[in-house]
């Protein structure tokens, strides 16, 4: 099992590159061992202005990174397996960072109850938690890491 302060990282192998998955896979279970945990935390963004303005090759993208990447890597043993899901807001990372300079920045604001945006270890303690034992008995659930967002 991978210790959890270890960063498991594909190189440039992205989760949209389907030829390099089975190596990538077969390198890190090479290098640290047979897999125990599997956060898919991939993601793209667009910043088309909205899906009028979409271009197929950015939704072919977020497709490919965000549903069928998943798929892919997380097919899974059937025995003592555990799936779950984050469902964080909106977080502070190099990715947002363009939001938060945009008009849209002041209704996300608004919308969440926290006030804020979240910060990238306030989601990273959600996953610890459901990549240890205390979460064995937990599975099939969403886990809201969103400061409120979505009850509004």
């Amino acid at each position: 099992m991978v210790d959890l302060s270890q960063s498991v990282h594909f190189g440039t192998v992205p989760g949209s590159d389907r030829a390099g998955l089975e190596p990538g896979l077969n390198r890190v279970e090479s290098e640290l061992g047979g897999i125990g945990i599997l956060v898919n935390n991939a993601g793209n963004v667009s910043l088309s202005g909205g899906v009028l303005n979409e271009k197929p090759e950015d939704w072919d993208s977020v497709i490919e990174t965000q549903l069928n990447a998943v798929f892919l890597l997380s097919k899974l043993a059937p025995h003592n397996i555990q799936v779950n899901a984050i469902a964080s807001g909106w977080i502070e990372t190099d990715m947002t960072a363009p939001v938060r300079s945009m008009p849209m920045n002041d209704e996300i604001l608004a919308r969440t109850p926290a006030g804020r945006w979240g910060q990238p270890e306030e989601v990273a303690g959600t996953a610890v938690y459901l990549a240890s034992r205390a979460s064995d008995f937990v599975t099939g659930t969403t886990i809201r890491v969103d400061g409120g967002y979505a009850i509004r």
